[in-house]
């Protein structure tokens, strides 16, 4: 007998510099949209933040969503995917369409990504996943769940920890020495070496001056195991709220028609620092075109939310796409004409959008380029990618011949 969907859920919320969440709202769900109304208790407070202002302002009254069955600041904290397809393991389905939008929120892990979580009580928070295990523990349980095969009650538990993480390849929430992380396993199906390739372009992009979340490669079942850094959380207990660029750029669910110029108008009216942050997302754009890194959709960007401005989060998922032959374009539009050529030479082009010479364009690519070659052998030793790989990637989605044509 299939299991009763929830038509109600409650979000709670940790406030900036707070170490404890706290109730905000409540959710919805009976209809074919998914409302949102603030609590009464909540908008008497002093401290009261929205969750994303632009979307869901601090007002009494259900709120609608504008695009989609839900708020897409809410959406932003459920579960991806990976975590759809590990809640849909746990209770025996096979259809996305089989599982509401409450129940996904409600079933994934309260170490959700951000600084929000969901409940059943608006009057008592029991968080969720939060089971601790081993990074051979957590990979076992991807495993399985990546092969269709039934879990331990243990692995169920400890997998549900990384339901909340985005994305569609296997992951889990794990704590490590440095603080909170994210494990991200190989796949069963991977003819490309996804793991190896995204510690590469993440240490390449630390050294070429971006800001990017720190990782490490770690091995468990014989499998490498990218070990990521989590950036929001700033202290113990603390939590910071996220937005995607989906939600900042006011996009439907599959974010079409993303683009970096729209994304850059943004930046200039509701961002911190404004042109410190326009040069780092220019810098962005071109190291994706430089090392093929063509899957830079509108979720694979995010901003911190304080209640009243945002600043872009450390760049994360960062990964060279397999490709075949030269042509390729970029998942967002790097100008305002729509251009998404992967080509540096339309990245100068566009310099003004980010408010930016072309030498000064120029420069930052010169210098990428120049700690790509520089650095290749040191960063693929230390991600331990192979001389098959390195022969298959350099010059295929590092420095391709077409991301530097004309320039």
């Amino acid at each position: 007998m299939a299991e009763a969907e929830p038509s109600v859920a409650y979000v709670w919320a940790w406030l900036p510099g707070r170490a404890e969440p706290l109730p905000m709202a409540r959710l919805d769900g009976a209809g074919p949209v998914t409302t949102f109304t603030y609590g009464r208790g909540y908008l008497d407070r002093s401290d009261a933040i929205p969750v994303y202002a632009p979307e869901l302002p601090l007002q009494p009254g259900p709120q609608s969503p504008e695009l989609g069955p839900i708020a897409s600041c809410i959406e932003d904290s459920g579960p991806d995917a990976w975590g759809m397809r590990v809640i849909e393991h746990r209770r025996g389905q096979n259809s996305t369409g089989e599982v509401g939008l409450l129940t996904y929120l409600l079933e994934s892990s309260s170490d959700r990504i951000g600084g929000l979580d969901f409940q059943t009580s608006p009057n008592d928070y029991r968080p969720r996943g939060l089971t601790t295990a081993t990074l051979e523990d957590l990979a076992e349980a991807a495993r399985r769940v990546d092969d269709g095969l039934p879990l331990a009650p243990e692995l169920d538990a400890a997998l549900l920890h990384g339901t909340s993480a985005g994305g569609a390849r296997p992951k889990a929430l794990l704590s490590t020495d440095q603080g909170p992380a994210i494990a991200k396993f190989s796949s069963s199906g991977d003819v490309f070496p996804f793991v190896r390739a995204e510690c590469l372009t993440m240490t390449l992009a630390a050294t070429a001056g971006l800001e990017v979340a720190p990782v490490q490669l770690e091995h468990a079942l014989g499998k490498d195991v990218l070990v990521v850094g989590r950036f929001d959380r700033p202290a113990p207990g603390e939590r910071r709220l996220m937005v995607s660029a989906r939600t900042i750029l006011r996009l439907g669910p599959l974010g079409v028609g993303a683009s970096y110029a729209d994304l850059a108008d943004e930046i200039r009216r509701r961002f911190v620092e404004p042109e410190r942050t326009l040069r780092e997302l220019f810098s962005r754009v071109s190291f994706n075109v430089l090392v093929g890194n063509t899957d830079d959709h509108a979720k694979n960007h995010a901003a911190f939310w304080d209640g009243s401005e945002l600043t872009l989060t450390p760049a994360y998922d960062v990964c060279p796409q397999p490709r075949t032959g030269g042509v390729a374009t970029q998942a967002m539009a790097i100008g305002p004409d729509g251009d998404r050529l992967s080509q540096v030479a339309g990245c100068v082009r566009h310099a003004a959008t980010y408010q930016l010479s072309e030498s000064d364009a120029r420069d930052i690519i010169d210098a990428q380029i120049a700690v790509i070659r520089d650095n290749w052998t040191t960063a693929c030793d230390a991600a331990r990618v192979t001389e098959q790989e390195r022969l298959a990637l350099w010059e295929s989605q590092f420095l391709n011949s077409f991301a530097l044509e004309d320039y």
